[in-house]
């Protein structure tokens, strides 16, 4: 994909850019595998506020994205190449042997026409998923399990990728995106490649209606608010809030503060973690 540019009309396109959506065959979206998304405004099930900032947009559809990659040993081919507006990265949409269509997350360098697979003895071409088991060390994935057969939960985003660097035992040592290093069990799959969209970082939205059209409210800073608003509100003028920050419920620390517990069942997994310098037992 490439990112394009606009003349500067007017303040709002001075600064913005948009991918140019070269990539995309299908404009439409395969009506059976999407399903209605209905908008919380950020309220939880009793109707109160739960998560700030969140509001309004612009209706979709969501997606039904396979990211198990079960149907073993059955080739595919890759029908179209579609924008998803719930995420960052272009989905492909595949016709199995049977006739049956599936999503999946499109690797940079998948194209239309091209066969895809999954299953423990495939060939570990782009876009083929497998055990990690039966992946060569030092290739790059993505849509990668942390527990056999649940689905793919790491490296979904545009761009982003895992590598697999060592295997011993039941486990395999991959290095995330994050760049922390992380024990996983040989029986998770992943899909090989890189996934695409890879300029997706680059773009400016340059306005804030294109924020609003993503459904992002504006931010105000506690400390511009009134006392009854925000921990940090008031006083006069521009002076400190004579505390440490903290989010607008005063229960959790902002700005650098530690929220995570000392000790969680999974560290024992963590090889290296994500800061520089810091390292983790390692499972037995």
């Amino acid at each position: 994909m490439g990112v394009k540019e606009h003349k500067p009309t007017s303040a709002g396109r001075r600064f913005a850019s948009v991918c140019d959506f070269k990539e995309i065959t299908k404009t439409h979206p395969e009506r059976r595998l999407t399903e209605p998304m209905r908008k919380t405004g950020g309220r939880n099930n009793v109707g109160r506020l739960s998560v700030r900032h969140i509001g309004g947009g612009v209706k979709r559809r969501y997606r039904i994205i396979d990211f198990r990659r079960q149907k073993d040993d059955i080739p595919a081919v890759v029908e179209a190449i579609e924008y998803d507006p719930n995420r960052s990265p272009r989905i492909a949409l595949l016709k199995y042997k049977d006739g049956e269509r599936r999503y999946i997350l499109c690797p940079e360098g998948l194209n239309v026409g091209d066969e895809v697979v999954s299953g423990e003895k495939v060939e570990p071409r782009v876009g083929c998923a497998m055990p990690l088991k039966s992946i060569p060390t030092g290739m790059m994935v993505h849509n990668l399990e942390l527990t056999p057969g649940r689905g793919g939960q790491l490296a979904r985003s545009a761009g982003t990728f895992a590598q697999l660097q060592a295997k011993e035992g039941n486990y395999a040592d991959v290095l995330l995106p994050s760049g922390e290093v992380r024990k996983i069990h040989v029986r998770c799959r992943a899909t090989i490649g890189q996934l695409g969209n890879i300029e997706w970082a680059n773009i400016v939205l340059g306005k804030a209606g294109r924020k609003r059209w993503l459904g992002v409210r504006p931010t105000v800073r506690g400390k511009a608010m009134n006392p009854v608003s925000h921990p940090l509100g008031g006083g006069d003028g521009r002076g400190g809030s004579g505390r440490h920050p903290v989010n607008w419920k005063g229960t959790k620390y902002a700005k650098g503060g530690k929220t995570r517990r000392s000790k969680k069942p999974s560290d024992s997994f963590i090889v290296r973690m994500r800061k520089a310098g810091t390292h983790q037992n390692t499972r037995k």
